[in-house]
This record gives C-alpha cells, structure tokens and sequence, in this order.
C-alpha cells in the first residue's frame, strides 16, 4: 500500500533558457531525500504543470523518480480537463514510475461540474488507472470546490486511498475526515493551516514551504502528531510567515526564489510568469534568517 502520511514537497520544475532543466531537478530531488520528506509531488501547482507539455511532464516524473528510492513515495500530478485526457495523463505517470498520482478537479466548464459529473469523472479515472489516485481540490486556482461529501463517496473506490485538499478550511478537513473512513488519507496543502489540521485528523501535508525549509516542516508534523502542541504551536508561528509569502503572496516566482535563497535550484519561472517583484527576496531572506536557515 502506499504510503500518504508525512510531509511531501510539490517541487518547483527548474528552468534554465525556459526549457526543463533535468539536472537541476535531480539535485533538488537528490537533497530532499536526505531529509525526512516522505516523498514528494512532481508536476503540482508549484511545479507549473499547467505550463509544461506532455513530453516534458513524462521527462520530469521519470527523472525525479530516478532519485526518490523505493521506500519514499512519489506522486505525480497528472490533471486534465477531460476524463478522456486524465486517464492518459495518469497512464503516463505511471509509466514514468509514479507510486500514486494526483488529479485536480476539472474546472473550465465550472456551471456543469455537479456530485455527478466529479463522480464519474474520479471513478472512471481510477478505474483505468494503473497506480492508485489522489483527488486535489485547489479552489484558489480552479474556482471550483470538491465538496466533502463528493469525497465521501470516491473512498468507497479501491484505488482512490486518499485526497489533497488546499482549501485551508479546516471546517472542509474536519469533514473529509470525519465522512471517509479510517484508512483514508486526507493531505492538506496550507502550510499555515498545517498544525490545526494535523489536529482535526489530517494524515500529512503537500506544501510549498517544504520545498524550503523541509525539516523544519516535518519537524512541525512530527511535534503536531505527537501531541507537543505548545512547541507545535509555537513552530507553526515561527514558519507562517514564510509559507505565506512563498504561496498567496508571491506564488511560484516566489517560491523559486526562496528556494535559490535556501540553496536549491529554483531559478525563473516559465513564461507568461514573471520573476518576483522588488523587495520580494529581501522579504524572504528576513524570514528564512528568522529560522534559522542561511540565504544563499
């Protein structure tokens, strides 16, 4: 069974020249897994995988794979707006040496995307899917919300073991939690929400922050497990302000140059994106100084 508990980075895609940058990848890959990190997601909302194509998608998840031993889990986005184009999509990700992939929510068409429509849709993808999958519900991107009780009836699937839900509504954890069974896994994506979700009952986190300051990430997830709320509570202060600024505020260009400042290869994001504005890094730097971690 594969494993959804723990801290998973969704690792930004390194460009050099705006064309993928393998060997930047694998570095950063190479580094994670020297840390705690459980796995990780390639081809995630922080890995711009809107912005790749098809080939690229294929080459990004076969190189990181090369780097995430058998005992860590690699989960690979693999979205579309069509069931049609998802299943080729996770088909694909498979093949590239996936262990799980993560489906965000169809999101064009919003007026028409009812329970029944994200019924069907995750059935049919997991039905034909080779690794297990993951649905993503990530409103501030799509618009669309994945209601719990949508959820609640995909856990009845043999192949959909758990979900990612970015909401940062704890009220939309609680619930996913409570209506799902035992075994399911329910990941957040909010970094800042990430100690109150451990405590409604969330089983691990895939956040932008761990892609800067991975240890301390799991050290916060480790603490929140184990009861030590008031040194959780206390890290999860002392991290917020650096999730916050890697994710709403600045996004991926933000993201990467935090991930620059912390010694990985972050560099540009793709075109139409641009860099982070002014005053961005300098903001940065002050919160990664602020634990602890010596910018580059």
């Amino acid at each position: 069974m594969v494993n959804l508990e723990g801290i998973f980075p969704p690792i930004a895609t390194p460009f050099t020249d705006d064309e993928l940058d393998v060997a930047a990848l694998q570095a950063n890959v190479a580094r994670y897994m020297r840390t705690g990190l459980a796995g990780l997601l390639v081809l995630g909302s922080n890995g711009e995988a809107p912005l790749l194509d098809d080939e690229e998608a294929f080459r990004a998840a076969a190189a990181a794979r090369e780097h995430v031993p058998a005992n860590r889990t690699l989960i690979v986005g693999a979205g579309e707006e069509s069931t049609k184009r998802t299943i080729g999509a996770v088909k694909r990700a498979a093949q590239a040496g996936a262990d799980a992939v993560l489906v965000r929510t169809p999101a064009y068409f919003k007026a028409q995307l009812n329970t029944e429509v994200f019924v069907r849709h995750y059935t049919e993808v997991a039905d034909a899917s080779p690794v297990p999958v993951l649905p993503y519900n990530v409103p501030s991107l799509t618009g669309v919300m994945l209601p719990a009780e949508v959820v609640a009836r995909l856990a009845e699937h043999p192949n959909i073991p758990g979900v990612k839900d970015s909401s940062a509504d704890l009220t939309q954890v609680a619930d996913l939690v409570a209506t799902t069974p035992p075994s399911f896994r329910v990941l957040v994506g909010s970094a800042p929400t990430l100690y109150a979700s451990v405590c409604v009952g969330a089983s691990g986190a895939i956040v932008a922050a761990a892609c800067v300051i991975p240890e301390l990430v799991v050290e916060l997830f480790q603490l929140a497990r184990a009861g030590r709320h008031d040194e959780a509570l206390a890290l999860q202060r002392r991290i917020t302000p650096l999730a916050r600024l890697v994710t709403s505020r600045h996004g991926v260009p933000g993201l990467k140059a935090a991930m620059d400042a912390a010694g990985y290869a972050g560099g540009l994001p793709r075109r139409p994106l641009l860099p982070p504005p002014p005053g961005a890094l300098e903001a940065i730097r002050t919160q990664l100084a602020a634990l602890g971690v010596e910018a580059h």
